[in-house]
């Protein structure tokens, strides 16, 4: 029952991050942020939110900054869109696998040139 529950959160998570993240946060640093996936715990604790970045690694790294330092006001935000007792703890991270297929990708594509 946890796992649908924490999958539900999840999803609505993802939905509520992508908004506030392109319509409500501020910070220059946040670049173009695009949300690839939540992981809420099944005690809904902890939300793992794996995004990926356009720009240079120093672009991504800022955003990274960016987002720790709204944090709160991201979890703040979260809370008063998803009715939960607690909101979760968010962690940011970049999602790998995206970058791992863009490098697929390129690989294939000069290996048919």
């Amino acid at each position: 029952m946890a796992n649908i529950r924490s999958n539900r959160v999840a999803e609505q998570m993802k939905k509520e991050l992508g908004e506030i993240l392109t319509k409500k946060l501020k910070d220059p640093r946040v670049g173009f942020v695009t949300v690839t996936d939540v992981e809420v715990t099944g005690d809904l604790q902890q939300a793992t939110v794996f995004i990926s970045v356009l720009g240079s690694e120093k672009e991504k790294q800022d955003t990274l900054l960016g987002l720790a330092k709204a944090k709160g006001f991201i979890r703040s935000e979260i809370g008063s869109r998803i009715r939960l007792r607690k909101t979760p703890e968010i962690i940011f991270e970049f999602d790998e696998a995206l970058e791992y297929g863009n490098r697929i990708d390129a690989i294939l594509r000069d290996l048919n040139k």
